[in-house]
């Protein structure tokens, strides 16, 4: 359904990575398509908390920086995520808080200090008409995005912002302890299971006793990480279904872990699946930096996530 939608910003430098993202795209994946959506869950959400938006609003979702925008009106935003040298017109766009904009003012974004991505909200929500329920940007499938067609922003679009949305007060600043250091050493939570139990069992026990290091071999589908080689008893595999966080492990034993653009069905074996906010936080590393994978149990990572969820008060249903 339309929604009535105003002018909000106009794209001056589009930048290498700049893509739409709501709450993903669900429901689709026997028709083999992905569930796009945030990268970083945690970062996404606190960008909308912070403009007052409701769950599933789209956001802009910036990678490695590089884009300039010009406001076409007066706008509330919120920056959240990686710290991308983004700036005000000549001063330092502060972040993880409400910021207002005057028309004709201009946000640059500049090269990652620490992080890949930051998530820029404007109250009431950029507009794009849904494509199979969702405006999830998805490039390789040519879905979602402003245009439908899954285009990242390019020089000279215009995007629109909802002018009927409804939004609630914003916070005032997110707490400390909701703004990771990306540069920080990380500890990645793990469900085992799959095919852990054909893994040797020195490869278990190098799995979750090493260090590994963030490939640069690393997208919105999936990130490679190095260390030591593990081995698995399984031979060819029929194809399952991959949800986001698996971990599998190819032939060369290297683990990858596959996010929001990942292929839909998957044979190589696998250790198990990163929870959702340990799968953001691993595409907010960097190249070369240390990560380490840590076993736990269902009860635990379900009470985690209910405990984030419980700080936005998502709708069952929303989805954009």
């Amino acid at each position: 359904m339309s929604t009535r939608a105003i002018s909000g910003f106009r794209v001056t430098r589009a930048g290498p990575l700049a893509l739409l993202q709501d709450s993903g795209r669900f429901g689709v994946r026997h028709l083999g398509v992905t569930q796009g959506g945030p990268a970083d869950l945690h970062a996404w959400a606190w960008a909308n908390r912070l403009t007052g938006n409701a769950w599933g609003t789209p956001v802009l979702e910036i990678t490695f920086g590089g884009l300039e925008l010009q406001a076409e009106g007066d706008l509330t935003i919120a920056v959240a995520g990686a710290d991308l040298a983004a700036r005000q017109n000549d001063k330092p766009l502060p972040l993880w808080r409400p910021v207002t904009l005057r028309q004709g003012e201009r946000i640059t974004f500049g090269t990652p200090s620490q992080g890949l991505r930051a998530y820029l909200a404007v109250a009431g929500g950029f507009a794009a008409e849904p494509v199979l329920g969702s405006v999830a940007c998805v490039v390789r499938e040519q879905l979602g995005g402003f245009d439908g067609q899954g285009r990242r922003l390019a020089e000279g679009d215009v995007l629109t912002i909802r002018a009927d949305a409804r939004t609630r007060p914003g916070t005032d600043e997110a707490p400390a302890a909701e703004r990771p250091d990306y540069t920080a050493p990380v500890t990645l939570d793990l469900l085992p299971g799959a095919q852990i139990a054909d893994f040797t069992g020195r490869s278990v026990f190098d799995a979750f006793n090493s260090d590994w290091q963030v490939d640069d071999r690393a997208d919105r589908m999936g990130v490679r990480l190095t260390g030591p080689t593990l081995h698995c008893q399984t031979g060819s595999m029929v194809s399952e279904g991959i949800s986001l966080g698996a971990v599998q492990v190819p032939p060369d034993g290297q683990p990858i872990v596959l996010l929001n653009d990942r292929q839909t069905i998957g044979g190589y074996p696998r250790l198990g699946n990163l929870t959702p906010l340990s799968a953001s936080r691993l595409a907010q590393c960097q190249p070369g930096q240390t990560v380490r994978l840590r076993a736990v149990g269902a009860e635990h990572a379900l009470r985690e996530h209910r405990r984030f969820l419980a700080a936005f008060d998502p709708q069952p249903n929303a989805r954009s």
